[in-house]
């Protein structure tokens, strides 16, 4: 049985409930943060809605990607019986969107707390279609970062490269030394998270716009694609033979370790050399890939509320969504969780050189017209266009095609998935 705990009464005022104090219920919350880092970063909402006597209900399905936990959602909305909030990304937040009158409307939260004004319009596209907030942003993430190993580096006398041929020259110099050069994790979402940067440095911003978001055929299969596919046989070479089937955080280990020189992942794996002990500049370094400054690819995670039918259960879905989107657990969240803050009113007081850089990337690529959604990370396309780029992004980093055939391979995926 569920544990109801009373709210101020304030609260109650504030949702209209004129009776008497309103009760609130435990947040049972569905989610795939389960390395490390994540958790700790998870554990600041925790702790923030203990202190409003809200309990949590942990339903973590393990997968880096999410493409398990989704599979858990839709099970448990068929059964009658959705969570009250789920970590859900881009795509997949438009895709329940469109699923009929499902989804809780956090529109009084939003106008509390004033989200209209400090949310990027980038990130309301996903939290607010239709012009409803359904979702709460709780971080934005960006995934062009090379995670390096300084000691490795700085043994074998490489500098932190500048271009791509720069940065193939120190993989292959980490290779020749007898050390992993780039730590991978056999798995389609992480394959398409260098995807990202492969198609970023092979055509620049306006490719990747024509190419991943508007899925403009002659761009698909275009020379500049061919180009991104060499790119990511060029990477491949430098990948161990035990990769197939590794998760993310234990190639992150194996950076933090010495075991290897690089990795190619999103800023969450920043969480793991945090919670290692690791500082920024003097035990690692992140920087953009070579080829992609001056460019954000972009996910966001956030927070789907689905409609719940008891007003105890409802009050704690909107203090929930208050709790995650006040700029005090925003900036204590993402300083834990390597990402940066989805409001742009936070400070980056508190955060480390790596995030501070971040947040500095993230306002100039969105003045730029450069903050662009991430493929990999369901921010660019609708899943099953995601699914299909995924199949033949994997098959030709196994060796399947070569990169003439993958791009035509390409074209043919997502025409056959729109």
């Amino acid at each position: 049985m569920r544990l109801k705990l009373k709210l101020a009464t304030t609260a109650a005022m504030a949702l209209g409930l004129t009776a008497s104090v309103a009760m609130a219920e435990d947040v049972e919350v569905l989610h795939w943060w389960t390395a490390g880092g994540e958790a700790a970063a998870l554990n600041v909402l925790k702790e923030d809605l203990a202190s409003k006597d809200i309990g949590w209900r942990d339903m973590p399905v393990a997968g880096g990607g999410g493409e398990a936990a989704m599979t858990a959602l839709r099970a448990r909305v068929t059964a009658g019986d959705p969570p009250t909030a789920v970590q859900m990304l881009g795509f997949d937040i438009l895709d329940w969107a469109n699923q009929g009158d499902v989804l809780a409307d956090l529109s009084e939260a939003a106008t509390a707390e004033n989200w209209d004004a400090v949310i990027p319009a980038a990130i309301q596209k996903f939290a607010k279609p239709n012009g409803t907030w359904i979702a709460a942003p709780v971080n934005v993430h960006s995934t062009n970062w090379v995670w390096a190993n300084k000691a490795v580096l700085d043994e074998l006398g490489i500098a932190q490269p500048t271009t791509w041929d720069e940065f193939i020259a120190a993989l292959q110099k980490v290779k020749d030394s007898g050390k992993v050069a780039l730590a991978h994790g056999g798995q389609p979402w992480q394959e398409a998270t260098i995807f990202d940067s492969a198609v970023l440095a092979s055509g620049g911003p306006e490719f990747y716009q024509k190419s991943m978001i508007d899925l403009d055929p002659e761009a698909l299969n275009s020379p500049e694609m061919v180009a991104a596919f060499d790119k990511m046989e060029q990477l491949r070479g430098f990948v161990d033979d035990n990769f197939s089937g590794r998760d993310w955080n234990l190639a992150s280990a194996m950076v933090i370790n010495g075991e290897a020189a690089f990795q190619i992942m999103g800023d969450w794996a920043k969480g793991e050399f945090l919670r290692a002990d690791k500082v920024p500049g003097t035990d690692f370094l992140c920087f953009r890939v070579p080829g992609t400054e001056g460019v954000v690819t972009f996910n966001s995670d956030e927070f789907v509320m689905f409609k719940q039918n008891d007003d105890a259960a409802k009050a704690a879905q909107i203090e929930m969504a208050k709790a995650a989107e006040s700029p005090e657990f925003q900036s204590a969240f993402n300083i834990v969780k390597g990402s940066v803050p989805a409001r742009t009113d936070v400070s980056d007081e508190g955060f480390d050189d790596c995030g501070k850089q971040a947040m500095k990337d993230l306002k100039a690529a969105s003045e730029a017209g450069t903050l662009l959604g991430s493929m990999g990370h369901g921010h660019a396309n609708p899943a099953a266009v995601k699914n299909a780029m995924y199949d033949v992004i994997t098959a030709h980093f196994n060796g399947e095609y070569d990169s003439a055939t993958a791009a035509e391979e390409l074209l043919n995926a997502v025409e056959g998935a729109q």
